[in-house]
């Protein structure tokens, strides 16, 4: 009897067991069916790394699904809205392109794109020394330093003209594919007017030296003006008249002859 009970006992286990998967698989199925899954939008990122000033094209970008409403603002929805603009900053691979980092390239050159809006693109000629080294590279910020000598040449003065300016282009080049040092010829700045009017002022007087800064500096560096003091007045006591003593007569005793006022002299009573 007892022999007949094991096989029974373990048949009921295997029933309760299969009716209790087809009870959990009708639960979730039933789930599943009451609460569909969320539409899902697309989302425009970069399919690889985009160098600042560089136009974009149709192999620059990909798409992704993103849950409605967790898109960030500014961003794409189809390459359509993409396709064109050049790029205003350096962009990495898998990046959600958003408009403020997008220019319109309003058929000029890429360059002229990522100008922003009131500056200036100025270039200048540097050397290896000038140009930090060839580790100038665009995006960097730079200070401008102007050395000029004084008319007999024994003494030079260095001043800060300009203070975390930005680094546009080296070259012709408006983005790089690495962080090696390059010697260039020239580095192309963005400045507002009038600090294009001191660039180029300061070039001309003498030479410049651009020193690099760390991205997280926002100091002013320019050298300040001492500030000058108002003259002071200073009175000065005008002197005394000369005393009027009247008119002179000339006196002669002999062979010496003097002058005198005539009020010093004393009527002899001899006489």
């Amino acid at each position: 009897m007892a022999r007949r009970r094991g096989p029974l006992l373990l048949m009921i286990s295997l029933l309760l067991a299969a009716f209790a998967a087809w009870v959990a698989n009708n639960w979730l199925t039933a789930r599943a069916t009451a609460r569909p899954a969320p539409a899902q939008e697309q989302i425009v990122v970069a399919a690889l790394d985009i160098p600042l000033g560089t136009k974009i094209e149709q192999r620059h970008l990909a798409l992704i699904s993103m849950l409605p409403g967790q898109a960030p603002k500014g961003s794409f929805h189809g390459y359509g809205d993409v396709l064109g603009k050049v790029a205003s900053s350096s962009l990495i691979s898998g990046e959600i392109l958003l408009a403020p980092r997008l220019a319109e390239s309003g058929g000029g050159s890429a360059l002229a794109s990522v100008v922003d809006k009131n500056m200036r693109a100025v270039t200048v000629r540097v050397d290896d020394v000038v140009g930090v080294a060839g580790f100038l590279l665009p995006g960097n910020r730079v200070d401008v330093i102007a050395t000029e000598k004084d008319g007999l040449g024994n003494q030079v003065r260095a001043a800060t003209i300009l203070s975390n300016v930005k680094v546009l282009a080296v070259d012709q080049t408006a983005s790089t594919d690495n962080n090696q040092p390059v010697v260039v010829h020239a580095v192309t700045l963005e400045v507002t007017p009038p600090d294009a009017e001191i660039l180029l002022k300061g070039k001309t007087a003498g030479s410049i030296q651009l020193t690099l800064r760390n991205p997280l500096d926002e100091s002013d560096a320019r050298t300040r003006q001492p500030a000058t003091e108002p003259p002071r007045l200073t009175r000065v006591k005008s002197p005394a008249p000369p005393r009027q003593l009247g008119p002179e007569v000339m006196v002669i005793r002999g062979t010496q002859v003097a002058r005198t006022a005539a009020a010093q002299l004393t009527p002899d009573p001899s006489h």
